[in-house]
Protein backbone atom coordinates (compact mmCIF):
# COMPACT_ATOMS: atom_id res chain seq x y z
CA UNK A 1 0.00 0.00 0.00
CA UNK A 2 1.10 3.86 -0.53
CA UNK A 3 2.43 5.71 2.09
CA UNK A 4 -0.80 7.67 1.60
CA UNK A 5 -3.38 5.05 2.01
CA UNK A 6 -1.29 4.21 5.65
CA UNK A 7 -1.78 7.61 6.67
CA UNK A 8 -5.98 7.42 5.77
CA UNK A 9 -6.30 3.59 7.42
CA UNK A 10 -4.55 4.87 10.88
CA UNK A 11 -6.89 7.89 10.04
CA UNK A 12 -9.79 5.79 9.80
CA UNK A 13 -8.97 3.76 12.46
CA UNK A 14 -9.07 6.96 15.09
CA UNK A 15 -12.21 7.57 14.03
CA UNK A 16 -13.94 4.23 14.49
CA UNK A 17 -12.24 4.65 18.32
CA UNK A 18 -13.75 8.58 18.72
CA UNK A 19 -16.82 6.95 17.35
CA UNK A 20 -16.91 3.99 20.04
CA UNK A 21 -14.02 5.06 22.76
CA UNK A 22 -14.74 8.81 23.67
CA UNK A 23 -17.56 9.15 25.75
CA UNK A 24 -20.21 9.19 22.62
CA UNK A 25 -19.06 12.38 22.61
CA UNK A 26 -21.30 13.02 19.58
CA UNK A 27 -24.34 12.46 21.03
CA UNK A 28 -26.29 15.55 22.48
CA UNK A 29 -28.88 14.15 24.82
CA UNK A 30 -27.01 15.20 27.68
CA UNK A 31 -29.35 17.76 28.50
CA UNK A 32 -30.34 19.32 32.38
CA UNK A 33 -30.91 16.09 34.79
CA UNK A 34 -34.62 16.46 35.68
CA UNK A 35 -35.69 16.80 39.56
CA UNK A 36 -37.55 14.01 41.17
CA UNK A 37 -41.24 13.10 39.68
CA UNK A 38 -44.05 12.10 41.39
CA UNK A 39 -44.93 8.54 40.19
CA UNK A 40 -48.61 8.62 40.81
CA UNK A 41 -49.13 12.54 39.89
CA UNK A 42 -45.85 12.84 37.48
CA UNK A 43 -45.60 16.01 38.44
CA UNK A 44 -42.13 17.25 38.90
CA UNK A 45 -41.57 17.20 43.17
CA UNK A 46 -39.46 20.36 43.79
CA UNK A 47 -37.62 21.03 46.89
CA UNK A 48 -39.78 22.02 49.87
CA UNK A 49 -37.41 25.20 50.33
CA UNK A 50 -36.43 27.05 47.34
CA UNK A 51 -32.34 28.62 48.70
CA UNK A 52 -31.93 32.20 48.13
CA UNK A 53 -29.58 32.62 44.43
CA UNK A 54 -27.16 35.50 43.61
CA UNK A 55 -27.12 36.03 39.95
CA UNK A 56 -23.72 37.31 38.64
CA UNK A 57 -22.96 38.76 35.33
CA UNK A 58 -19.29 40.19 35.26
CA UNK A 59 -19.54 42.81 32.06
CA UNK A 60 -16.92 44.70 30.41
CA UNK A 61 -18.38 46.90 27.40
CA UNK A 62 -21.37 45.19 27.16
CA UNK A 63 -24.20 47.51 25.84
CA UNK A 64 -24.70 46.32 23.07
CA UNK A 65 -25.95 43.19 23.96
CA UNK A 66 -27.07 43.63 27.43
CA UNK A 67 -30.68 44.95 26.10
CA UNK A 68 -30.63 41.14 24.85
CA UNK A 69 -29.70 39.36 28.14
CA UNK A 70 -30.01 41.96 31.45
CA UNK A 71 -34.28 42.00 30.86
CA UNK A 72 -34.53 37.96 30.88
CA UNK A 73 -32.42 37.32 33.91
CA UNK A 74 -34.38 40.80 35.72
CA UNK A 75 -37.51 37.99 34.66
CA UNK A 76 -36.44 35.07 36.00
CA UNK A 77 -39.90 33.33 37.90
CA UNK A 78 -37.93 31.82 40.79
CA UNK A 79 -40.50 30.27 44.26
CA UNK A 80 -37.14 31.78 45.99
CA UNK A 81 -35.17 35.00 46.83
CA UNK A 82 -33.20 36.27 44.04
CA UNK A 83 -30.70 38.87 42.94
CA UNK A 84 -28.94 40.37 40.21
CA UNK A 85 -25.44 41.52 41.02
CA UNK A 86 -23.92 43.42 37.56
CA UNK A 87 -19.78 44.46 37.86
CA UNK A 88 -19.08 46.59 35.51
CA UNK A 89 -15.40 45.44 35.17
CA UNK A 90 -14.46 49.29 33.39
CA UNK A 91 -16.29 49.42 30.27
CA UNK A 92 -16.37 52.07 28.73
CA UNK A 93 -19.77 52.16 26.93
CA UNK A 94 -22.07 52.97 30.04
CA UNK A 95 -22.63 49.34 30.43
CA UNK A 96 -22.91 49.84 34.26
CA UNK A 97 -25.48 53.16 33.45
CA UNK A 98 -27.83 51.01 30.88
CA UNK A 99 -27.96 47.81 33.37
CA UNK A 100 -29.56 50.42 35.89
CA UNK A 101 -31.81 51.97 33.29
CA UNK A 102 -32.93 48.23 31.84
CA UNK A 103 -34.06 47.72 35.36
CA UNK A 104 -35.99 50.59 36.31
CA UNK A 105 -38.23 50.02 33.01
CA UNK A 106 -38.20 46.50 33.28
CA UNK A 107 -38.79 45.75 37.10
CA UNK A 108 -37.98 42.20 38.25
CA UNK A 109 -35.54 40.95 40.61
CA UNK A 110 -33.57 43.72 42.43
CA UNK A 111 -30.32 44.77 40.50
CA UNK A 112 -27.00 45.75 41.79
CA UNK A 113 -24.20 47.40 39.66
CA UNK A 114 -20.82 47.57 41.34
CA UNK A 115 -17.57 48.72 39.93
CA UNK A 116 -14.62 46.93 41.13
CA UNK A 117 -11.61 48.93 39.28
CA UNK A 118 -9.05 47.61 37.28
CA UNK A 119 -7.78 43.95 38.35
CA UNK A 120 -4.75 43.38 40.29
CA UNK A 121 -1.74 41.83 38.86
CA UNK A 122 -2.05 37.87 38.72
CA UNK A 123 -5.64 38.82 38.23
CA UNK A 124 -7.59 37.57 34.75
CA UNK A 125 -10.30 40.73 34.42
CA UNK A 126 -13.65 38.86 34.49
CA UNK A 127 -12.13 36.51 37.51
CA UNK A 128 -11.60 39.58 39.26
CA UNK A 129 -14.76 41.08 38.56
CA UNK A 130 -16.51 38.07 39.31
CA UNK A 131 -14.14 37.86 43.18
CA UNK A 132 -16.08 40.94 43.86
CA UNK A 133 -19.75 39.93 42.18
CA UNK A 134 -19.03 37.14 44.47
CA UNK A 135 -18.15 38.76 47.72
CA UNK A 136 -20.43 41.15 47.82
CA UNK A 137 -23.31 37.89 47.03
CA UNK A 138 -22.00 36.04 49.87
CA UNK A 139 -22.33 39.19 52.69
CA UNK A 140 -26.26 38.19 51.51
CA UNK A 141 -26.27 34.39 52.43
CA UNK A 142 -27.02 32.91 48.96
CA UNK A 143 -27.30 28.88 49.05
CA UNK A 144 -26.37 29.29 45.51
CA UNK A 145 -24.48 31.79 43.11
CA UNK A 146 -25.61 32.00 39.25
CA UNK A 147 -22.46 32.41 37.74
CA UNK A 148 -23.69 34.00 33.70
CA UNK A 149 -21.80 35.66 31.51
CA UNK A 150 -23.40 39.64 30.02
CA UNK A 151 -24.20 38.01 26.64
CA UNK A 152 -26.74 35.09 27.68
CA UNK A 153 -30.07 35.12 28.21
CA UNK A 154 -32.33 32.93 29.69
CA UNK A 155 -35.93 31.95 29.25
CA UNK A 156 -38.04 32.82 32.53
CA UNK A 157 -37.97 29.33 34.28
CA UNK A 158 -34.33 28.98 33.63
CA UNK A 159 -32.95 29.65 37.11
CA UNK A 160 -35.56 27.64 38.74
CA UNK A 161 -34.63 24.83 36.22
CA UNK A 162 -31.24 25.02 37.29
CA UNK A 163 -31.99 24.77 41.23
CA UNK A 164 -33.83 22.25 41.24
CA UNK A 165 -31.54 20.30 38.97
CA UNK A 166 -28.82 20.92 42.26
CA UNK A 167 -30.77 20.00 44.69
CA UNK A 168 -32.76 16.95 43.16
CA UNK A 169 -29.34 15.40 42.11
CA UNK A 170 -27.01 16.32 45.34
CA UNK A 171 -24.82 18.83 42.52
CA UNK A 172 -22.26 21.35 43.63
CA UNK A 173 -21.97 22.88 40.45
CA UNK A 174 -24.66 22.68 36.99
CA UNK A 175 -23.68 24.09 33.27
CA UNK A 176 -24.47 24.55 30.70
CA UNK A 177 -23.48 25.29 27.27
CA UNK A 178 -25.62 27.81 26.06
CA UNK A 179 -26.82 27.54 22.80
CA UNK A 180 -24.42 29.84 20.50
CA UNK A 181 -25.98 32.04 17.85
CA UNK A 182 -25.82 30.98 14.22
CA UNK A 183 -26.96 33.27 11.43
CA UNK A 184 -24.30 34.46 9.38
CA UNK A 185 -22.35 31.94 7.25
CA UNK A 186 -18.96 32.03 9.09
CA UNK A 187 -21.29 31.18 12.71
CA UNK A 188 -22.91 28.07 10.57
CA UNK A 189 -19.19 27.41 9.65
CA UNK A 190 -17.60 27.23 13.03
CA UNK A 191 -19.82 27.55 16.04
CA UNK A 192 -21.72 24.62 15.85
CA UNK A 193 -18.07 22.71 15.23
CA UNK A 194 -16.79 24.70 18.15
CA UNK A 195 -19.39 22.82 20.38
CA UNK A 196 -18.46 19.77 19.11
CA UNK A 197 -14.71 19.81 18.85
CA UNK A 198 -14.90 20.89 23.10
CA UNK A 199 -17.35 18.03 23.81
CA UNK A 200 -14.84 16.12 21.15
CA UNK A 201 -11.72 17.28 24.07
CA UNK A 202 -14.32 17.20 27.63
CA UNK A 203 -17.12 14.31 26.75
CA UNK A 204 -20.26 15.39 28.56
CA UNK A 205 -20.63 11.57 29.82
CA UNK A 206 -17.15 10.92 31.26
CA UNK A 207 -18.07 13.91 33.41
CA UNK A 208 -21.36 13.42 34.55
CA UNK A 209 -20.39 10.16 35.88
CA UNK A 210 -20.64 9.08 39.33
CA UNK A 211 -17.02 8.40 38.77
CA UNK A 212 -15.90 10.85 36.36
CA UNK A 213 -12.97 10.40 33.84
CA UNK A 214 -13.34 14.26 32.64
CA UNK A 215 -14.02 17.65 34.41
CA UNK A 216 -15.13 20.86 32.66
CA UNK A 217 -17.42 23.59 33.05
CA UNK A 218 -18.96 25.98 30.46
CA UNK A 219 -18.72 29.92 31.99
CA UNK A 220 -21.49 31.12 30.78
CA UNK A 221 -23.52 29.97 32.58
CA UNK A 222 -22.62 27.58 35.94
CA UNK A 223 -24.79 26.99 39.24
CA UNK A 224 -22.46 27.10 42.07
CA UNK A 225 -23.09 26.22 45.62
CA UNK A 226 -22.23 28.34 47.43
CA UNK A 227 -20.66 26.77 50.39
CA UNK A 228 -18.71 24.29 47.52
CA UNK A 229 -17.29 28.15 46.32
CA UNK A 230 -16.27 28.68 49.70
CA UNK A 231 -14.35 25.28 49.87
CA UNK A 232 -12.95 25.68 46.64
CA UNK A 233 -11.61 29.22 47.47
CA UNK A 234 -13.09 29.93 44.25
CA UNK A 235 -12.26 32.34 42.37
CA UNK A 236 -8.49 33.28 44.41
CA UNK A 237 -7.56 30.11 43.35
CA UNK A 238 -7.57 29.88 39.65
CA UNK A 239 -7.48 34.36 39.29
CA UNK A 240 -4.61 33.51 36.54
CA UNK A 241 -6.64 31.44 34.77
CA UNK A 242 -7.54 32.78 30.76
CA UNK A 243 -9.60 29.06 30.44
CA UNK A 244 -11.56 30.13 33.54
CA UNK A 245 -14.52 27.59 33.36
CA UNK A 246 -12.78 24.62 32.95
CA UNK A 247 -10.23 26.08 35.78
CA UNK A 248 -13.70 26.34 38.24
CA UNK A 249 -14.94 23.09 37.36
CA UNK A 250 -11.21 21.50 38.62
CA UNK A 251 -11.11 23.36 41.40
CA UNK A 252 -14.63 21.99 42.42
CA UNK A 253 -13.70 18.92 42.08
CA UNK A 254 -10.73 18.80 44.11
CA UNK A 255 -12.70 20.15 46.62
CA UNK A 256 -15.11 17.37 46.58
CA UNK A 257 -17.89 19.17 44.66
CA UNK A 258 -20.02 16.46 42.22
CA UNK A 259 -20.60 18.33 38.78
CA UNK A 260 -22.56 17.98 36.02
CA UNK A 261 -22.39 19.66 32.33
CA UNK A 262 -24.61 19.35 29.52
CA UNK A 263 -26.24 21.44 26.61
CA UNK A 264 -29.23 24.05 27.02
CA UNK A 265 -32.27 24.05 25.67
CA UNK A 266 -33.42 27.47 28.32
CA UNK A 267 -29.92 29.38 28.12
CA UNK A 268 -28.82 31.13 24.60
CA UNK A 269 -25.80 34.05 23.57
CA UNK A 270 -27.23 36.55 21.82
CA UNK A 271 -23.37 37.95 21.01
CA UNK A 272 -23.15 37.89 17.33
CA UNK A 273 -20.21 36.70 15.31
CA UNK A 274 -21.13 37.74 11.93
CA UNK A 275 -17.50 37.23 10.19
CA UNK A 276 -14.71 35.12 10.18
CA UNK A 277 -12.71 38.18 12.16
CA UNK A 278 -14.56 38.06 14.98
CA UNK A 279 -14.53 34.08 15.47
CA UNK A 280 -11.44 33.95 14.94
CA UNK A 281 -10.56 36.22 17.70
CA UNK A 282 -12.82 34.27 19.90
CA UNK A 283 -10.89 31.32 19.55
CA UNK A 284 -7.69 32.37 19.13
CA UNK A 285 -7.48 34.80 22.33
CA UNK A 286 -7.76 31.50 24.26
CA UNK A 287 -6.40 28.32 22.09
CA UNK A 288 -2.76 28.33 22.94
CA UNK A 289 -3.72 28.36 26.98
CA UNK A 290 -5.68 25.19 26.38
CA UNK A 291 -2.49 23.36 25.48
CA UNK A 292 -0.78 25.28 28.33
CA UNK A 293 1.87 27.08 25.99
CA UNK A 294 3.67 24.13 25.21
CA UNK A 295 5.10 24.08 21.53
CA UNK A 296 5.13 20.46 22.05
CA UNK A 297 1.23 20.43 22.52
CA UNK A 298 0.89 22.97 19.72
CA UNK A 299 2.94 20.31 17.63
CA UNK A 300 1.16 17.34 18.17
CA UNK A 301 -2.03 19.25 18.28
CA UNK A 302 -1.15 20.07 14.30
CA UNK A 303 -0.29 16.75 13.77
CA UNK A 304 -3.41 15.27 14.69
CA UNK A 305 -5.70 17.97 13.08
CA UNK A 306 -3.84 17.24 9.75
CA UNK A 307 -4.34 13.32 10.16
CA UNK A 308 -7.75 13.30 11.84
CA UNK A 309 -9.60 15.63 10.08
CA UNK A 310 -7.51 16.80 6.79
CA UNK A 311 -5.75 13.36 5.77
CA UNK A 312 -9.37 11.30 4.84
CA UNK A 313 -10.64 14.29 2.11
CA UNK A 314 -7.20 14.39 0.89
CA UNK A 315 -6.96 10.48 0.53
CA UNK A 316 -10.32 9.78 -1.07
CA UNK A 317 -9.74 13.10 -3.64
CA UNK A 318 -6.06 11.84 -4.49
CA UNK A 319 -6.57 8.40 -4.37
CA UNK A 320 -9.52 8.79 -7.01
CA UNK A 321 -7.35 10.81 -8.95
CA UNK A 322 -4.04 8.01 -8.66
CA UNK A 323 -6.49 4.82 -8.90
CA UNK A 324 -4.77 4.34 -5.06
CA UNK A 325 -8.19 2.20 -4.22
CA UNK A 326 -6.78 1.72 -0.83
CA UNK A 327 -6.57 5.75 0.13
CA UNK A 328 -9.68 6.63 -1.29
CA UNK A 329 -11.35 3.53 0.12
CA UNK A 330 -10.35 4.28 4.14
CA UNK A 331 -9.80 7.38 3.22
CA UNK A 332 -14.11 8.23 2.46
CA UNK A 333 -14.73 5.88 4.76
CA UNK A 334 -12.56 8.08 7.75
CA UNK A 335 -14.82 11.15 6.30
CA UNK A 336 -18.30 9.26 6.16
CA UNK A 337 -17.70 8.57 10.13
CA UNK A 338 -16.37 11.81 10.53
CA UNK A 339 -19.61 13.51 9.18
CA UNK A 340 -21.62 11.21 10.64
CA UNK A 341 -20.49 12.36 14.14
CA UNK A 342 -21.34 15.93 13.20
CA UNK A 343 -24.98 15.39 12.56
CA UNK A 344 -26.17 15.36 16.16
CA UNK A 345 -24.62 18.71 16.72
CA UNK A 346 -26.14 20.05 13.49
CA UNK A 347 -29.03 18.81 14.23
CA UNK A 348 -28.93 20.65 17.65
CA UNK A 349 -27.84 23.60 15.91
CA UNK A 350 -31.08 22.98 13.56
CA UNK A 351 -28.40 23.70 10.11
CA UNK A 352 -28.45 22.07 7.17
CA UNK A 353 -26.94 18.56 7.22
CA UNK A 354 -25.03 19.27 3.99
CA UNK A 355 -22.53 21.34 6.38
CA UNK A 356 -21.44 17.99 7.85
CA UNK A 357 -18.84 16.95 5.37
CA UNK A 358 -17.32 20.64 5.27
CA UNK A 359 -16.28 19.50 8.56
CA UNK A 360 -12.61 19.57 7.55
CA UNK A 361 -12.58 22.79 6.19
CA UNK A 362 -13.55 24.14 9.35
CA UNK A 363 -10.75 21.72 11.42
CA UNK A 364 -8.45 23.32 9.05
CA UNK A 365 -9.43 27.18 10.13
CA UNK A 366 -9.37 26.15 13.63
CA UNK A 367 -5.82 24.85 13.16
CA UNK A 368 -4.89 28.00 11.84
CA UNK A 369 -6.12 30.04 14.84
CA UNK A 370 -4.71 27.55 17.02
CA UNK A 371 -1.33 28.32 15.26
CA UNK A 372 -1.63 32.08 15.10
CA UNK A 373 -2.66 32.17 19.07
CA UNK A 374 0.76 30.38 19.70
CA UNK A 375 2.30 33.95 17.46
CA UNK A 376 0.82 36.08 19.30
CA UNK A 377 1.38 34.48 22.39
CA UNK A 378 5.15 34.86 21.28
CA UNK A 379 4.91 38.09 19.84
CA UNK A 380 4.02 39.31 23.50
CA UNK A 381 0.61 40.07 22.30
CA UNK A 382 -0.79 37.02 24.75
CA UNK A 383 -4.42 36.86 25.39
CA UNK A 384 -6.23 39.51 24.28
CA UNK A 385 -10.08 40.85 24.86
CA UNK A 386 -11.54 44.07 25.17
CA UNK A 387 -8.32 46.25 25.78
CA UNK A 388 -6.67 43.97 27.73
CA UNK A 389 -3.28 41.48 27.06
CA UNK A 390 -3.13 39.59 29.87
CA UNK A 391 0.41 38.96 31.27
CA UNK A 392 2.62 35.54 30.13
CA UNK A 393 2.04 32.98 32.66
CA UNK A 394 5.52 33.30 33.81
CA UNK A 395 5.43 36.83 34.17
CA UNK A 396 2.56 36.71 36.93
CA UNK A 397 2.23 36.33 40.42
CA UNK A 398 2.58 32.61 42.17
CA UNK A 399 -0.95 30.83 42.48
CA UNK A 400 -2.00 29.60 45.53
CA UNK A 401 0.01 25.80 46.13
CA UNK A 402 -3.13 24.09 45.27
CA UNK A 403 -4.31 26.17 41.98
CA UNK A 404 -1.71 23.87 39.53
CA UNK A 405 -1.27 26.47 37.04
CA UNK A 406 -0.93 24.33 34.41
CA UNK A 407 -4.21 22.23 34.72
CA UNK A 408 -5.56 24.46 31.90
CA UNK A 409 -6.25 21.74 29.52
Amino acid sequence: MSTLAWFALVSLAVWVWLLLGQGFFWRTDQRLPPASWHPEERTRVEPDRWPRVAVVVPARDEAEVLPLSLPSLLAQDYPGVAEVILVDDGSTDGTGRLAVELAARRGGLPLTVVSPGEPEPGWTGKLWALRHGMALARTRGPGFLLLTDADIAHEPDSLRLLVSAAEANGLDLVSQMARLRVQSLWERLVVPAFVYFFAQLYPFRWINRPRPLATAAAGGCVLLRTETAVAADVPEVIRQAVIDDVSLARAVRRAGGRIWLGLAERVDSVRPYPGLGDLWRMVARSAYAQLRHSPLLLLGTVAGLVLVYLVPPVALLTGAVRGDGAAAWSGGAAWAVMAGTYVPMLRYYRQPLWLAPLLPFTAFLYLLMTVDSAVRHYRGVGAAWKGRTYARPEAAPEPYPDAAPGEQP
